[in-house]
Order: structure tokens, then sequence, then C-alpha cells
């Protein structure tokens, strides 16, 4: 009855009813998009999330080793 109300399946009510049986009304919030807390991340989420960082950093310096390369180049023309 409540799948056929809402317009959802039987096995959508299901995990919310589950949800609730859990954790109560906080079960039922919505939490995609939401970032974690640090003191909520797994060692495991604290590593991927550095790795993440440093491959973002790896990226910015090659990026800017290669504009340092081509400025030099250019006023190596110059001379």
């Amino acid at each position: 009855m409540a799948a056929h109300t809402y317009g959802v399946s039987y096995q959508q009510v299901y995990q919310w009813t589950k949800k609730f049986e859990t954790n109560g009304e906080e079960g039922l919030r919505d939490r995609r998009g939401r970032t974690k807390d640090e003191v909520e991340l797994t060692v495991e989420e604290k590593l991927k999330l550095e790795i993440q960082r440093i491959e973002r950093e790896n990226e910015r310096l090659r990026v800017e080793n290669l504009f340092l390369k081509k400025l030099e180049e250019i006023e190596r023309r110059r001379r």
C-alpha cells in the first residue's frame, strides 16, 4: 500500500522501514552529498582523501613546471 501511495518499489519501502527501525528518524535523513566530519572518517577514507590531495598537488606542480618551461623557452627566443 505505501509503495503504491508514494510511487516507489516495495524494496524501497522495506529499506526505509529497516533504516527507521535501526536509527529512528535520523536514519531516514537524506545524506547524499554530505561531507563527513574528519572524526567520522575511517582510516581508509582518510588515506583516500590524502591520496586525492597529493594527486591534485602533483597535477598542479606538473602544470606549473610545464608553464615555467614554456616561459623559459619564450625568454630564450627573445635574446
